[in-house]
């Protein structure tokens, strides 16, 4: 049997385009000879559609584009992720579903029956587990149909399952020759070594083929890396999708081979490919086909726009410069150079005589001899309200700079900086910024080298420095992924080596920063954890270790 895979970038609830989409590729599958196509995880609707699945119309339409496509579709065998209604007189209204059709009919159907509610999924809001399903018979094959997370419950790969049932080892015992898990795995940092190695070792444990099809593609915050594969009974990768893209391949279960594109190499390299996804597909699936930054003269500017350049073009980009008098004459120089070598438009708005109204009527006793705390959020909150005005001008989006280690910190200004559309590096240390900005200089200078060499500097105040006020990031970053990520307390950080004054210091930041933060813009998730949706902390509180 030929099996295509067709690795696609849903549209939440754009039924059409999927519909679209689908067709084409079967077509396309068709001529290469394939006997079934196979595409991810509710990709009729998109994942994850949320709370559009309260609406009776939105699971009206998806089922109608079922009904279209299963009409349109002829001379080959289709699965699909879909949503389905639940008859019982019990339990939520919904399943999530896969089916195999083929000439106008449904020849199976299976309902997840693992669904997750971590981190940043929650299906059980919504959706009924199913019943066990059995293998069906195809083309002289019994294969065995799953849907993500129904594969992620091995009792030789995770200690602590989250689950009583293993589908995978059901259908196992009910004799299949191949497995199909079909995905919206999200991506984040090492997901992909750990998924990879996870399906490889299903396949060799049960001396079987595991066909694996993700979605790919950015739906607000989530990404999603695709890279769906095949891996034969040695759990070996025989077919490979690319990564960060749509993408199609053929996979032969007679030869026991298919094609293999190449796949990102290295978390820095898939990070960066990440945000440019993600930030294309927020960008225009929200209706939006222009973006502006602000310029600092900093590295994290210098990234956020290179990302925004790589996503839409630099005629889709513009970059404004909003110097102070605090603003050194070496940032006026990079700011000028970074635009002309990413070949966007360049914008010099001066922010003194705002900022001097600003303080004579809020601060008339102000010493113009120091710049207190209220006066650099003036200054911050200056520019986000230009870069705001330039986005009800134009049309443009917003895109704010900040990283993770500043976000985590609260080293940023509400109604300033943090303004923006989405927040494309808020997922990013500050150290792994730098680590990004050389991957890219790697093949040629396109940040200018001084960005990546000078003290990174708010530039607020005359001589300021991030470091005046916060330990060195590579002290800061230890202690949040730590804690953010490992969720590691004080005392464990201390124990593990880390500076007790710093833990103290940095911690508590971020625990004051939470109302900051649940005020921030959308940000593009890369690691395991990040701020929001997949860390709900309460912004009243008060927990302090025992």
């Amino acid at each position: 049997m030929k099996i295509a895979i067709i690795q696609l970038n849903p549209l939440i609830g754009n039924f059409k385009r999927q519909f679209e989409r689908i067709v084409k590729a079967c077509e396309r599958a068709k001529i290469q000879g394939c006997d079934l196509a196979v595409c991810p995880e509710l990709a009729l609707c998109g994942y994850p559609p949320r709370d559009l699945l309260d609406r009776k119309d939105f699971v009206d339409a998806n089922r109608s584009c079922l009904e279209k496509l299963m009409h349109a579709v002829q001379g080959i065998g289709v699965v699909c992720g879909l949503v389905d209604t639940n008859p019982d007189e019990t339990g939520n209204f919904l399943f999530n579903s896969a089916v195999l059709f083929e000439n106008g009919r449904i020849l199976h159907q299976v309902n997840k029956q693992l669904l997750p509610t971590y981190d940043v999924f929650d299906e059980r809001r919504h959706f009924e587990p199913g019943r066990p399903s059995r293998p069906l018979a195809y083309k002289g094959l019994r294969l065995g149909l799953t849907i993500c997370e129904d594969a992620w419950n091995d009792k030789d790969i995770f200690k602590r399952r989250r689950y009583a049932l293993d589908p995978v080892t059901q259908l196992i015992g009910d004799g299949i020759d191949f497995l199909i898990n079909i995905s919206a795995s999200p991506f984040h940092q090492g997901k992909r070594a750990f998924r990879d190695g996870m399906l490889a070792g299903l396949a060799r444990k049960h001396k079987m083929t595991l066909v694996f099809v993700n979605q790919v593609g950015g739906n607000d915050h989530i990404l999603f890396d695709g890279a769906s594969a095949v891996f034969n009974a040695r759990g070996e990768v025989v077919a490979q999708c690319r990564d960060f893209d749509e993408d199609e391949i053929v996979f032969d279960t007679a030869s026991g081979m298919g094609d293999v594109h190449a796949v990102s190499q290295g978390d820095t390299q898939s990070v960066l490919q990440a945000l440019i996804m993600g930030t294309r597909d927020y960008v225009t699936k929200c209706g939006y086909h222009q973006a502006v930054v602000g310029l600092s003269g900093g590295v994290d500017s210098a990234l956020t726009i290179y990302i925004a350049v790589q996503a839409l073009g630099s005629e889709n980009v513009a970059a404004v410069f909003m110097p102070s008098r605090h603003t050194s004459r070496d940032n006026h120089e990079d700011t000028r150079l970074l635009a002309q070598n990413l070949g966007v438009a360049y914008n010099v708005i001066p922010i003194d005589s705002i900022y001097n109204d600003f303080v004579r009527l809020l601060l008339p006793a102000a010493n113009p001899s120091e710049v207190s705390l209220t006066e650099q959020n003036i200054q911050a909150r200056a520019r986000g309200t230009l870069l705001m005005g330039i986005s009800n001008r134009d049309g443009c989006l917003v895109l704010s700079t900040g990283n993770k280690s500043e976000l985590a910190v609260g080293y940023c200004t509400l109604y300033g900086d943090m303004n923006g559309g989405l927040a494309v590096i808020s997922d990013v240390y500050k150290t792994q910024v730098y680590e990004i900005g050389r991957l890219i200089n790697s093949a040629g200078e396109v940040i200018p080298r001084r960005i990546l060499e000078k003290a990174p500097s708010a530039e607020l105040k005359p001589n300021q420095t991030d470091q005046d006020d916060l330990p060195p990031y590579e002290v800061v970053d230890g202690i949040l992924k730590g804690y953010i990520e490992e969720g590691l307390s004080p005392d464990e950080l201390i124990a593990g080596g880390r500076d007790r004054r710093s833990v103290e210091d940095v911690l508590s930041r971020v625990d004051k920063s939470e109302y900051k933060r649940q005020q921030a813009p959308p940000g593009l998730k890369v690691t395991s954890k990040a701020f929001g949706e997949g860390r709900r902390y309460p912004v009243a509180k008060r927990f302090r270790p025992v």
